[in-house]
């Protein structure tokens, strides 16, 4: 291997994300793994999964609109603390604007059970929803997302520094996988695209 120039690709460290020994409040799982939403802006599906780069972890929080499978709002930073899900969130509710009852799922981690986050929750009149105890089945989507990201861009793939995962995750969420993206279950078409088909239904 070595006078071919060959290595084996070696697996990332596991990085845990979801710290649910906390004594924040826990909602109930309003989901129940019911995936099947017909509304936009009426289920959202959060997250959060790692990157690594030479200067250490990046790590991604992300909003997807059930309906859609679009990532509403997103934010990486090199710490999982409250404020990364908490922007990702905002940032969600400012472009999206959702009417009150928004149900907002995630798991227990402590960032998504923090009073801030609940409190942002209340503010807009949306519904916290957590997926039971070490239930990964409930946050499927979410998970389908982060899986897609990792084998189509992050995979593989080196970043020299978190800024360089950053522009790679911007490239791929805004420039390929919300607009081009095709999803078996939007019939083949972009959530960017399936949005515009439902708007134009609903105008109908």
């Amino acid at each position: 291997m070595r006078e071919n120039s060959v290595f084996a690709v070696q697996p990332r460290r596991f990085r845990k994300t979801t710290d649910s020994d906390h004594d924040f409040g826990i909602a109930p799982n309003l989901l129940e793994q019911d995936f099947d939403v017909k509304q936009l802006n009426r289920v959202w599906v959060s997250d959060i999964t790692y990157i690594w780069t030479e200067e250490g972890w990046s790590f991604l929080a992300v909003v997807l609109d059930l309906c859609s499978r679009r990532v509403v709002g997103w934010a990486i930073d090199d710490n999982m603390k409250a404020d990364l899900p908490l922007k990702a969130l905002e940032r969600a509710l400012r472009s999206r604007q959702p009417t009150s009852g928004l149900i907002q799922h995630s798991d227990r981690g402590s960032q998504y059970a923090s009073h801030r986050y609940r409190k942002l929750l209340a503010d807009w009149e949306a519904i916290a929803s957590m997926s039971g105890t070490g239930n990964c089945y409930d946050n499927a989507v979410a998970e389908s997302f982060f899986a897609s990201l990792k084998k189509e861009r992050i995979r593989h793939q080196a970043f020299a520094t978190r800024t360089e995962a950053h522009d790679a995750v911007a490239k791929y969420i805004d420039g390929f996988y919300n607009p081009t993206r095709y999803h078996s279950t939007l019939g083949y078409l972009s959530p960017v695209r399936y949005e515009q088909e439902q708007r134009l239904a609903q105008a109908a």
